[in-house]
């Protein structure tokens, strides 16, 4: 494929994110790695998201915009980026998060310079309206095929994963049972392909994790990311015990809401501000 001399096409799929979008986007505007482009992809927001969407693209030629006359999930707004997409490397970028001005120059050379990885990702802070409170317990280091079942093994919204992975398991999948868990069932695909990745320990992303990203949380849900558990025992052929992980989640789900706010920040690394 082509890449136009472009380094990195960064996609985001924005929906009702009209509160935090202009930071998000400043955060891209501010980063020491120029050479990206952005590409926007409206999923039939009901507030002024795609106003503020147009009005950066007016003022900055490397914005492509789009935008769903339907609300169709983030699975297939992403997958209307890939096509746009013209980067060598494809990076992941919520509309209501923030990236440290280094992020995309580090895992631009980390994957340059490591040709037997098509994924890198990085640790996350987390911060709502308070500021930050923690964060991300990722590993550093490679991720291994025997640790999928626990969890997801790399963050998706800092990632950046080499554009011909993504077209070798043609993008994101679209069922209703996979909604939400995109990005889990992303890495098992590429695995299976035998694309694989690493994790960085820097700490490069910044995720909005407020209330309103609490709220998110659906019981359907839980029984989506017990599925793709399911197919990674069953595909990588892991010892049997490693079932026991598809439960997790919808034990998880059943947790009252206050319990599961404070399980959820309680897991987190504490964060000193430096």
């Amino acid at each position: 494929m082509e890449y136009n001399n472009i380094s990195i096409s960064i996609i985001m799929g924005i929906y009702n994110c009209a509160d935090t979008l202009q930071e998000a986007l400043d955060s891209l505007y501010a980063q020491t790695f120029q050479n990206f482009e952005i590409i926007l992809c409206d999923d039939a927001s009901c507030d002024a998201t795609y106003q503020i969407a147009l009005d950066n693209a007016s003022r900055n030629s490397h914005i492509v915009l789009l935008k769903n006359e339907k609300n169709l999930g983030l699975n297939a707004t992403l997958n209307k980026c890939l096509k746009s997409a013209r980067g060598k490397y494809i990076a992941r970028m919520d509309g209501d998060d923030i990236s440290v001005a280094s992020r995309l120059e580090i895992e631009f050379n980390f994957l340059e310079s490591h040709l037997e990885y098509a994924i890198v990702s990085c640790n996350m802070l987390h911060f709502d309206e308070n500021g930050d409170f923690g964060q991300s317990g990722i590993m550093g280091g490679e991720a291994r095929t025997q640790d999928f079942p626990k969890g997801t093994p790399f963050c998706h919204a800092p990632c950046m994963i080499r554009h011909e992975a993504y077209e070798a398991v043609n993008g994101y999948s679209v069922e209703e049972r996979l909604l939400r868990v995109e990005d889990y069932h992303l890495w098992y695909k590429m695995y299976l392909k035998g694309y694989i990745g690493y994790n960085l320990p820097d700490v490069l992303y910044k995720m909005r994790d407020d209330q309103q990203a609490a709220a998110r949380r659906k019981f359907k849900f839980s029984f989506n990311i017990a599925y793709v558990k399911f197919l990674i025992v069953k595909d990588f052929k892991l010892p049997l015990f490693n079932y026991i992980y598809c439960l997790r989640p919808i034990i998880v789900a059943l947790l009252p809401k206050i319990l599961y706010n404070f399980l959820h920040k309680s897991k987190m690394h504490s964060y000193t501000s430096r």
